[in-house]
């Protein structure tokens, strides 16, 4: 496959062959023993719904904005470039602004430290050429708006000096730049009134500048509304709804909803939090907004369970409509068994018929027709099983690993240890799984594993007691780095190109 076609599967094609993934850029890329500095380190990561545009938040509060630059530089849109046949490499992008969205704060009341750190960043719909997001830290949402402005400069004086009678009028902007058109007694050369002149005889030696607007612009970003104080746990999902008017924030225990324009309040409408606290069986982990339809959500738990719930029903949803999980196999229970089953992630396709979520172990793809079972489960830590115990030790057992969807559902993608990443197959027959690296070079460690992911537990079972994998090493034998992780990562979402985090560095490819 040449590098960036795009694998369009027409309906009764076969499955499509797997992707052949290049380099294409890396920002902030590490020098060899560079130290990374705590706060560079990149938390979010996220497209917006063009694809022209990719943020990422890092733990020092920043949200940093990229504008893509390859289908600009011969103007139109990218279907004009594609139908004139030029040669588009792959995706370019370039760094547009950034500006500090969070800052460290404490609550007195509770004697709490709140990071700065970005935990989510979601894009809105964009307005008369500026851009929305919203990005939020662990108590606080925050609404931005980036838009360009002309830079204003001052320039002339606004008496010429030749005819200084005197009176220091200050000129507007509004009015004219042009210091030959003042004259005195504060007086225009149309015969307008200056408002601002000076009383009559004026100061002679008294010159002021003019700032006029020139055609230079800047990206200026302005927090437009601050929601704040409705959460008692971290913040860990906000999501927009598709009417392009509210959205979701979710923690531990409730999830509430937002209308953008109003910032001093939000309506509970989930809430799994028990009288007594002692009962407290499982936690929300993340939420996300149906992409069609306004009324319906989705959000997973720690003991591994997706509930699907519609607004419609009632103005506190605590019933769902669905319930998404799989059935425990008989004495397979261990002390890991709750750890590992916990979703850190979920994602909508895009039509809004399956869902995709992420435990410690594997993917799992769900039809929201079908309740009864994920219809396919992806292997991504199964090596790791004999190695839980240190994984425990060292707390790794709780990473949070993303996922993310193409844009046409063909595949998915999630991120492990050692800044490896997964790509796999959805398509049925789709034998596609391969594994690559965050790196100048991800085919380095790329291995092909043939294999058609099954929704049978009993093969997962067999998998796990093969045994073919040493302790603590990938699927190709290579060792893992467990202080080095791919836990974010976003997918184009018209295209076949990933942007991922790998500690401060951006990496891009592109199939």
């Amino acid at each position: 496959m040449n590098g960036g076609d795009d694998a369009a599967v027409t309906a009764g094609s076969g499955p499509p062959t797997s992707l052949e993934w290049r380099f294409s850029q890396v920002f902030g890329e590490r020098t060899a023993g560079e130290e990374v500095q705590e706060v560079d380190i990149i938390s979010a990561i996220e497209f917006d719904k063009s694809g022209d545009h990719l943020a990422t938040g890092d733990r020092g509060g920043r949200v940093v904005l990229f504008e893509r630059t390859d289908t600009k530089d011969h103007g139109g849109t990218r279907r004009d470039l594609e139908r004139a046949d030029y040669a588009i490499r792959h995706p370019e992008f370039r760094y547009k602004t950034e500006f500090q969205s969070h800052e460290p704060e404490f609550d007195y009341l509770k004697s709490l430290e709140i990071e700065e750190k970005i935990n989510k960043i979601r894009w809105c719909q964009p307005t008369n050429g500026s851009l929305f997001l919203i990005s939020t830290n662990d108590k606080t949402i925050k609404f931005w708006k980036v838009q360009e402005k002309k830079i204003k400069k001052v320039c002339d004086m606004n008496v010429d000096p030749s005819k200084a009678v005197g009176n220091g009028s200050l000129a507007s902007s509004s009015k004219s730049s042009s210091p030959s058109q003042f004259v005195a007694n504060g007086l225009y050369a149309d015969g307008a009134h200056n408002d601002f002149s000076f009383p009559p005889g004026g100061i002679p030696s008294l010159r002021l500048p003019v700032v006029v607007t020139s055609q230079e612009t800047s990206l200026v970003a302005r927090c437009r509304r601050v929601y704040a104080h409705a959460h008692d746990y971290h913040i860990n999902s906000i999501s927009n709804s598709s009417d392009g008017e509210t959205f979701i924030s979710a923690d531990d225990l409730r999830i509430n909803l937002w209308h953008l324009e109003i910032s001093n309040q939000s309506f509970n409408i989930v809430d799994v939090k028990p009288a007594n606290m002692e009962d407290l069986t499982e936690v929300i982990t993340s939420a996300e907004f149906h992409p069609i339809h306004c009324n319906m959500l989705a959000y997973s738990s720690s003991k591994g369970s997706i509930r699907l719930i519609d607004l419609r029903q009632s103005a506190l949803c605590d019933t769902h409509s669905k319930l998404f999980e799989e059935p425990e196999v008989p004495g397979s229970r261990s002390f890991f068994t709750e750890i590992i089953a916990s979703i850190s992630d979920i994602k909508f396709s895009r039509d809004g018929r399956y869902i995709l979520s992420r435990d410690y172990m594997t993917l799992k793809l769900w039809d929201i027709n079908m309740d009864s079972g994920p219809v396919a489960t992806y292997q991504v830590h199964e090596h790791l099983r004999p190695k839980l115990c240190d994984l425990y030790e060292n707390d790794s057992i709780f990473d949070k690993f993303e996922c993310c969807l193409s844009g046409e559902g063909l595949r998915v993608a999630t991120g492990s240890y050692s800044n490896l990443f997964r790509v796999f197959g959805v398509a049925p027959g789709s034998t596609e799984a391969t594994t690559l690296e965050a790196s100048k070079n991800p085919m380095r460690r790329q291995v092909q594993t043939p294999s058609r992911p099954s929704r049978s537990l009993s093969s997962i079972t067999r998998v796990v007691r093969r045994g073919s994998e040493s302790p603590g090493s990938d699927s190709n034998s290579n060792s893992l780095d467990f202080t080095t992780k791919l836990l974010h990562l976003a997918w184009h979402p018209t295209e076949n190109s990933i942007a991922c985090a790998a500690a401060n560095s951006l990496y891009m490819y592109y199939a």
